[in-house]
């Protein structure tokens, strides 16, 4: 695997400090850093955020293995086309919307709606007979917004979770093409739709795939990410909006210098167990690179038209502001065997990571598109295990940037093997470590948990600690750590 860019740079930096800058200087270059306060937040590692130095630790991407093959498109409303899924947690139930789509054609044509189903585990689902719309002949059908194009297209729901929310409201979406622009709906069930109003809320953009948002409890406002062309190339622009009425101008959002891709939808969403980090799990499109023949094409019931890309699913973070990190250029969830997850418009992930229990995420990815066995699929990944910062056998550590944080007790969420382990040393701002929280003290922690408690000589309260500005420094060996949290 590639070293991680950013860990790189951060390691030359430390270095270089340790061995050619008098260590006075270090520590005044150390004090004049910004405090980060944590609070009891859970923290990941998806970007470089909380990381000052590394030492023989790397960043390292993981993988969502495959999983079941949970929603066949089987119904005459569906079809080979459907497409633009999302998923999120309601209570105790998922639910799920996609467009259903059997033939393909321009874009918001009226052959398009919009479908639903709903599941308990996220493995078992069923789409109900609703009897809102007559479709195909019959009302027996799982489908919530029909005859009313564009806006079947590309219909994005989401829970609407900001506080005071009205009844009727709190489901909202919004859908459109680039000649209607982006109109608002909300439901105060998730299956009656009404427009919030005719005229379109976002006006500039390509509207041409899914255009997510939701209400983002760290900034207090809601937030929309849609595509763009920006030089020839598919690219990301967020808005924002304090009522979900009126909206800011739309900003391109920038990849911290990584090189750019075609990235086809975004799915940008706060990350369920830290929603004041967003994970974009994203489709990125290749356009012209070929895998599957034309004939090969036919040969698994797709179209030609439907087999001169491809695609697979990469990951992408944000902390707010018109900026991700894209510290991995490499797939998240690649094609996998087989000619028929090649073809045109496969491989699209559903919008909404979801917890599946037994401290397991689910990822939901569209399988052979334009074909006749065009499914959904579901992908695992442990909670939390986007990335790691990962110790080789030999061992190696880091250090965070100064922090304040408030709790009790430090839980990881880790994975190490039999003859490795983590321990944890507690610093002061200039990286000294404090009495009784040294790494030699620290109890060694091993296993394979999602939530287990640090200790130092059997006592785990680090209370007294709580407000004080301090490091933590990590001994990784033959180890993962995917997140941390003070509690």
């Amino acid at each position: 695997m590639a070293p991680d860019r950013s860990a790189q740079m951060l390691n030359r930096v430390w270095l270089c400090s340790a061995f050619l800058l008098p260590l006075v200087c270090l520590s005044s270059v150390l004090a004049d850093d910004a405090v980060l306060d944590i609070g009891s937040r859970r923290e990941l590692f998806v970007d470089p955020f909380l990381i000052d130095s590394l030492d023989g630790v790397e960043r390292r991407l993981h993988h969502p293995q495959p999983g079941e093959s949970v929603l066949a498109f089987d119904q005459p409303w569906e079809g080979r086309y459907s497409g633009y899924v999302t998923v999120f947690r309601d209570g105790d139930r998922l639910r799920m919307y996609y467009r259903g789509l059997p033939l393909a054609g321009a874009d918001g044509s009226s052959n398009e709606v919009t479908c639903y189903a709903e599941s308990v585990d996220g493995v078992n689902w069923t789409k109900p007979e609703l009897g809102l719309y007559e479709v195909s002949g019959t009302m027996a059908n799982n489908v919530v917004l029909a005859d009313l194009a564009p806006y079947s297209h590309n219909f994005a729901p989401f829970l609407d979770v900001r506080p005071g929310v009205p009844d009727d409201e709190r489901y909202k979406a919004l859908a459109g093409t680039s000649k209607t622009g982006l109109v608002a709906f909300a439901s105060g069930d998730g299956l009656q739709w009404r427009k919030l109003a005719d005229d379109a809320v976002i006006t500039e953009g390509a509207f041409d795939s899914q255009n997510v948002a939701f209400w983002s409890e760290s900034e207090g406002r809601y937030l929309s990410y849609f595509r763009v062309f920006h030089n020839g190339v598919r690219s990301i622009t967020r808005t924002t909006s304090p009522d979900f009425r009126v909206w800011s101008r739309p900003e391109l959002m920038g990849y911290g210098g990584a090189p750019p891709e075609h990235l086809y939808t975004n799915q940008t969403q706060p990350y369920v167990r830290a929603p004041h980090i967003y994970l974009a799990v994203a489709a990125r499109f290749m356009p012209g690179r070929r895998v599957v023949s034309v004939v090969e094409a036919e040969s698994l019931g797709g179209e030609a038209a439907y087999s001169g890309d491809c695609s697979d699913v990469v990951l992408l973070s944000s902390r707010g502001g018109a900026v991700y990190d894209r510290s991995f250029m490499e797939a998240f969830i690649r094609p996998g065997l087989g000619l028929e997850n090649w073809t045109s418009r496969t491989n699209y992930p559903a919008c909404g990571v979801v917890e599946a229990g037994d401290g397991a995420l689910s990822v939901y990815v569209q399988r052979r598109y334009g074909q006749l066995s065009h499914h959904l699929q579901r992908f695992v990944l442990r909670a939390d295990g986007f990335v790691s910062m990962h110790g080789s056998y030999e061992g190696g550590s880091f250090v965070t940037k100064p922090i304040r944080f408030s709790g009790a007790s430090l839980h990881l969420n880790g994975s190490t093997s039999a003859a490795g382990g983590i321990r944890v040393e507690v610093q002061d701002a200039d990286g000294s470590a404090l009495d009784g929280f040294g790494a030699n003290a620290c109890d060694e922690w091993i296993g394979d948990w999602i939530d287990r408690k640090v200790s130092w000589a059997g006592r785990s309260d680090v209370s007294a600690l709580a407000g004080k500005t301090v490091r933590l420094r990590f001994v990784l060996r033959d180890a993962d750590l995917f997140a941390i949290k003070f509690e």
